[in-house]
């Protein structure tokens, strides 16, 4: 396949316009349709920036006999298994520690009236407990999002 063929499949493949992966590129429009038509090739450093722009190598661009990136095993994401599952149970556990709070709050009408008569929530037992129980939903939520990055 030639670089023509590579840079439009690229492009289509990424849902860009012709315009958009100009403006990418800090090229004119008419430069990329003259690239996809064959009728003129790119300087080395644009076709640097095309390399790194759709993450594949020179080679791939330039050489004919160079297999397609898609050919290619895809990366599976690595993700930590022990900070995962640590994630998960922080967030269940907030998540059951604040409902059980909220179902002794209502049972409990003592811990209700103090809530309504002060314009302040003061901290007690009430609120220390109510502070972990966010604290562990949020440690859990980073520890998820951290754990399911591509490294």
């Amino acid at each position: 396949m030639a670089l023509s063929e590579k840079l439009y499949a690229l492009r289509k493949k990424s849902g860009l316009s012709q315009e958009q992966l100009a403006e990418e590129l800090n090229v004119s429009r008419q430069a990329i349709s003259k690239w996809e038509s064959g009728n003129s090739i790119p300087e080395s450093d644009k076709l640097v920036a095309i390399s790194n722009y759709f993450n594949v190598s020179l080679d791939y661009l330039l050489k004919d006999d160079e297999p397609s990136p898609t050919d290619e095993k895809p990366i599976p994401p690595t993700v930590n298994r022990t900070q995962w599952i640590l994630g998960i149970v922080a967030c269940i556990g907030g998540v059951i520690c604040l409902i059980v709070w909220g179902l002794l709050s209502i049972l409990s009408p003592t811990a209700s009236k103090q809530v309504s008569e002060s314009s302040t929530i003061s901290i007690d037992g009430n609120g220390v407990f109510l502070i972990a129980c966010i604290a562990a939903i949020v440690v859990g939520a980073i520890l998820l999002l951290k754990g399911s990055k591509r490294k």
